[in-house]
C-alpha cells in the first residue's frame, strides 16, 4: 500500500486547503519549536500548501527543509508561499516510502497526516527510517471525540458522527491523537515523548471562521460526498449541520 493508491479523506476544496493556511509553528507545532536550530535539514512529511513548511524553513535557515505531499496542486501553492526563500523545496511523494537514503534528515514533520492513514505504523517507520540518529521525528494529529464545544448541539454531535464514519469507512482513524504512542512504539521509536495542545476557537471571528470552514466543508468536499455514497448522512443531515452556524 503506497499513499497514493489512498485518497485524502477530505479531499482539496477550497474550504479545506483555507484551513490549512493560517496554521504556523505556532499554532500548530508547538511541541516542535523548542527542538528547531539553524542549519538542520527538516522533512515536512504530508505539508500541504506550505505554511508550516515556510515557518520551519524561516527557523532553521540556513539549514533545508523539504516539503513532501501526494498532491502537485497545493505543492504550488507552497511554491508560491515560499518565494522569498531559497532553503525550501516542494517535491510530489509517499509518505510510505519517502525517497531519501537512511539517517537523511535532522527532523522530520507531519502535521494532520497519520488520522488520514490506512496503515499510519508504516509511514512512522518510515519517517525513523530517513531522521538520523539524534534527530526527532515530530506528529501531531486530532482527536475528533475530544472536541469540545458549548452551548451543546445535536447536529454539531451529529457533525462528529458523521465525519467519524466517513473516515473509518475508508480505514482511517480520526481519534488518531490518543493513538499516537502506541502506534510510535509498534514503528519502532523507542524515546516517545507526549504531549497534548488545543486549538480553541473562542473570539467571535474565530468561531465564524472555523464555523464557517465547516458549513462549507460539510455540503461540498469529498467529506459529504463518501457521507452520501456510503449512507452516513442524508443531503438534509447535511444541510441541517452546515445550518448549525447561523444560529451560534
Amino acid at each position: 500500500m503506497t499513499e497514493s493508491d489512498e485518497v485524502y479523506s477530505q479531499g482539496h476544496a477550497q474550504s479545506v486547503v483555507r484551513s490549512q493556511h493560517w496554521r504556523t509553528v505556532d499554532n500548530s507545532a508547538p511541541h516542535l519549536a523548542a527542538e528547531l536550530r539553524p542549519g538542520q535539514s527538516v522533512l515536512d512529511v504530508g505539508c500541504g500548501p506550505g505554511t508550516i513548511t515556510v515557518d520551519l524553513a524561516r527557523r532553521v535557515a540556513p539549514g533545508g527543509v523539504i516539503g513532501l505531499d501526494a498532491v502537485e496542486s497545493v505543492l504550488a501553492q507552497g511554491r508560491d508561499n515560499a518565494a522569498d526563500l531559497d532553503n525550501v523545496e516542494f517535491r510530489c511523494g509517499d509518505a510510505y516510502t519517502l525517497d531519501f537514503p537512511d539517517d537523511s534528515f535532522d527532523v522530520v514533520h507531519a502535521h494532520q497526516v497519520l488520522l488520514h492513514l490506512t496503515d499510519p505504523v508504516a509511514a512512522l517507520r518510515e519517517m525513523l527510517r530517513v531522521t538520523r540518529p539524534g534527530g526527532v521525528v515530530a506528529v501531531r494529529d486530532c482527536d475528533y471525540s475530544g472536541a469540545i464545544w458549548w452551548p451543546a448541539d445535536d447536529r454539531l454531535e451529529r457533525w462528529r458522527e458523521v465525519y467519524q464514519a466517513v473516515a473509518r469507512a475508508g480505514g482511517t482513524e480520526p481519534d488518531a491523537g490518543r493513538r499516537i504512542i502506541s502506534w510510535a512504539h509498534a514503528a519502532g521509536a523507542v524515546d516517545v515523548t507526549p504531549s497534548a495542545s488545543i486549538w480553541c476557537h473562542s473570539s467571535p471571528n474565530e468561531r465564524a471562521w472555523w464555523g464557517g470552514m465547516w458549513a462549507e466543508r460539510i455540503l461540498d468536499s469529498r467529506i459529504a460526498g463518501r457521507a452520501l455514497e456510503g449512507g452516513h448522512a442524508t443531503r438534509e443531515d447535511l444541510t441541517a449541520i452546515s445550518l448549525c452556524r447561523v444560529t451560534e
